[in-house]
């Protein structure tokens, strides 16, 4: 693989800098440092990144390598543009080819084969390697946190298999899933630290099946084990030319040279992996490391002695840092060529970051570790295509471009114009027709196609509607009985994209009649006059704030649905001892919902029409009925439009009078309830209820419902201020006693 040399800081700007205290100059150049995470603009950013780095440092000691971020992911911004990557986060393995999974079922992290699936919250699906060795700490399509606490800790959750996926690749892909049952009792081998076993167990396993890279990944680990660097090494470079956008093997082959001294070019496959995959969490938090440990202040002297590098991050020849370390690092030139392709365990050359040593070379003298600094290396000259080819050929026995690799790992040199064949015949691809069947697709609770499915913690998967009526009785999985508070708390039902996807692929035509009948069943929930939702509960009213506090199963359900339909609309009545409920009521309409932890909710509503029940029904545990909505008969007669006028104004200021006359106490809890008084309106038939301070203080006075239930029913102003005015005169004859 050829790589051209990237210039890191190429682009400078001025030193950031200016007068004033020590004091203020250190609060000054801890501000330049942009916070982990921070998104770069490539270009002249990068030098000033790198000296406030280096200032910050110089000032006091790290909070961790996690203060590097920022650095990290300017390096690796200007690594992309100089070997011209694209800028799409779906790069690597999946993105790439050369031997990438293109079948139904694929990992979104590492591309392969989907070998025991974890769905994880925001809906996209890993194989459960990916997520157990924490390979990323955000989702790769979303960019969602995959590991708890913001992606900070390590204590991830359980990793619970997909019953559905984990079903269909059984089905579908045995010899694959049989593959992974290898590679999962090879990595219990490693994890225990017999690498011996696991190495017999990986190369009996290639002897069977030569094709699958994995498993030489897993015998790289047991020969890193067993520190045999070496032959790792050339597993490794097996893989990357079957492989060459697979970022994970870059990072393998990258800890390979970090255990065996050479950090330089260790640094560089790290960059090359975040190239590939800027979320790739073990390559980042490597190079923090190692930028920690080279830019220490402790080693920000005239020289740095030997020992100073036996870190177990840094083991290297000393070099010389001078005044010049912030100009030196800015323009310093990584060269992949130099170690990317390399069958060996490279050999110190002259020219790479740092020139490592190994373990048989490190008594050289100070004066070469001198020439070999890293003012040197940052001096060094970019070189055109192929002069870099030549020096390479000279620097190293024989490269990547220059050997095959055999099927037992070893490398063997090819002949010239030879080519390497990088595409592989994969084991699943086009799945059977006779294996795709539709009762692998169904909901076990509605027995029907799933409908936007969503997979729960512990892997059981539902539709969402289905699940979420379920959660409202109880906050435990239908099947296992497993709690599922704490995703009830989150109400991240997220969608499981692979399996809808899947579902819109194979069986497009079932999934077509499930969306007509669920637009049906939509259609009949949105509906304004037929089965309209009835929440049989208090006295509402036009224009005058109702808020609930939703705790029944039958209603959490009435309310989402009135939100999902779009409506937002549902009938208030009062009881009855004999019907069920009353024959008149007031539409609420939703302004705003908050949800409780345990599935509880607080709805803020406020009243619109007036309606009346003409025929009750019921649905799914809650009232329905089919109303007729109320207007006031307006009054077209001028004169008794005047006395209806007069009436109006006399009843406004006796309400008025009423209400100041109240104690403090019981006025002040009406405003914080209800809020103010409706002003008088110039107008008092323009609304179809008639005037909004009428419903307001019909909601404050504390009369039988009963009573307002007559008022609420009426469809003629004057009638209903007269029934006003008799209750506010009763009113202020006990106020005057």
């Amino acid at each position: 693989m050829a790589f051209s040399p990237v210039t890191v800081g190429s682009e400078v700007s001025p030193e950031p800098g200016g007068s004033g205290s020590p004091g203020e100059e250190a609060d000054g150049e801890r501000e330049l440092l942009p916070r982990s995470g921070e998104r770069l603009v490539p270009g002249n950013r990068l030098k000033e990144v790198v000296g406030a780095s280096l200032a910050s440092l110089c000032l006091g000691p790290l909070a961790g390598p996690q203060r590097l971020g920022t650095l990290v992911d300017c390096l690796v911004l200007n690594y992309r543009l100089r070997q011209r990557l694209g800028w799409s986060r779906d790069r690597g393995a999946a993105a790439e080819g050369g031997g990438a999974a293109d079948g139904p079922l694929r990992c979104c992290g590492c591309g392969r084969f989907l070998s025991e699936p974890v769905t994880v919250p925001c809906g996209h699906t890993y194989c459960r390697r990916c997520l157990r060795r924490e390979l990323r700490a955000r989702c790769r399509r979303c960019r969602d946190w995959l590991l708890p606490a913001g992606g900070t800790s390590t204590a991830a959750a359980p990793l619970r298999t997909s019953v559905v996926l984990n079903q269909l690749a059984e089905k579908w892909f045995p010899g694959e899933c049989e593959r992974a049952r290898t590679g999962s009792r090879l990595e219990e081998l490693l994890a225990q630290g017999c690498f011996r076993e696991a190495l017999g167990a990986a190369s009996q396993a290639l002897r069977t099946d030569s094709s699958d890279l994995m498993l030489r990944i897993y015998r790289a680990e047991s020969y890193v084990g067993l520190q045999e660097y070496k032959t790792a090494i050339e597993d490794l470079n097996f893989v990357i030319s079957k492989m060459p956008n697979w970022p994970e093997v870059y990072f393998q082959k990258g800890k390979v040279l970090q255990d065996s001294g050479f950090v330089g070019d260790a640094l560089q496959l790290f960059l090359q992996c975040l190239a590939l995959d800027e979320d790739f969490l073990p390559a980042k938090l490597e190079v923090e490391r190692t930028l920690c440990d080279v830019l220490s202040p402790e080693k920000l002297g005239e020289s740095l002695k030997e020992s100073a590098w036996n870190s177990p991050h840094i083991r290297n020849k000393p070099f010389i840092l001078g005044s010049e370390v912030a100009e030196s690092y800015c323009n310093l030139q990584l060269c992949p060529e130099q170690s990317l392709g390399g069958s060996e365990v490279p050999e110190p050359v002259s020219g790479s970051l740092n020139r490592a040593q190994s373990a048989h070379a490190l008594n050289s003298s100070k004066d070469l570790a001198k020439e070999d600094g890293l003012k040197r290396v940052s001096s060094e000259p970019l070189l055109s295509g192929q002069v870099k080819g030549a020096l390479l050929k000279r620097k190293l026995s024989f490269s990547e471009q220059d050997m095959v690799v055999c099927e037992d790992g070893r490398n063997k040199h090819k002949k010239q114009g030879e080519s390497t064949k990088r595409d592989m015949t994969l084991a699943f691809g086009t799945i059977p027709g006779d294996l795709i069947d539709v009762s692998d697709f169904e909901c076990s609770l509605c027995m029907r196609l799933f409908f936007e499915p969503v997979t729960t913690p512990c892997g059981h998967t539902f539709c969402k509607g289905c699940l979420e009526r379920c959660l409202d009785h109880a906050p435990q999985c239908p099947l296992c009985k497993e709690s599922l508070k704490e995703y009830l708390a989150s109400r991240k039902y997220s969608i499981t994209e692979l399996l809808e996807e899947l579902i819109m692929k194979y069986l497009a035509d079932e999934l077509h009649e499930r969306k007509r009948i669920h637009a049906e069943e939509t259609a009949e929930h949105s509906n304004l006059t037929k089965n309209v939702p009835m929440f049989v509960c208090t006295m509402a009213y036009p224009t005058v704030p109702c808020p609930l506090h939703v705790f029944e199963p039958r209603y959490r359900l009435m309310i989402r649905r009135s939100m999902e339909t779009g409506t937002k609309q549902f009938g208030m009545c009062i009881s009855d001892s004999q019907n069920g409920f009353a024959d008149y009521g007031c539409m609420l309409q939703i302004r705003n919902v908050h949800f409780l932890p345990d599935g509880r909710s607080v709805v803020d509503t406020v009243g619109g029409k007036r309606f009346r029940v003409l025929r009750r029904g019921m649905k799914d545990g809650y009232c329905t009925a089919d109303i007729e909505y109320l207007e006031d008969v307006k009054v077209a007669d001028e004169e008794q439009l005047k006395k209806l006028r007069e009436l109006h104004n006399f009843v406004y200021n006796q309400a008025c009078s009423w209400f100041q006359n109240l104690r403090n106490k019981f006025r002040t809890q009406i405003l914080q309830h209800f809020g103010p008084m409706p002003d008088r309106e110039e107008n008092i038939q323009a609304m179809p209820n008639g005037p909004a301070w009428c419903w307001w203080l019909l909601a404050v006075l504390p009369v039988d419902p009963r009573y307002q239930l007559s008022v609420l029913s009426m469809m003629s102003l004057k009638d209903r201020l007269i029934k006003i005015q008799h209750i506010l005169t009763y009113f202020s004859r006990d106020q005057s006693k």
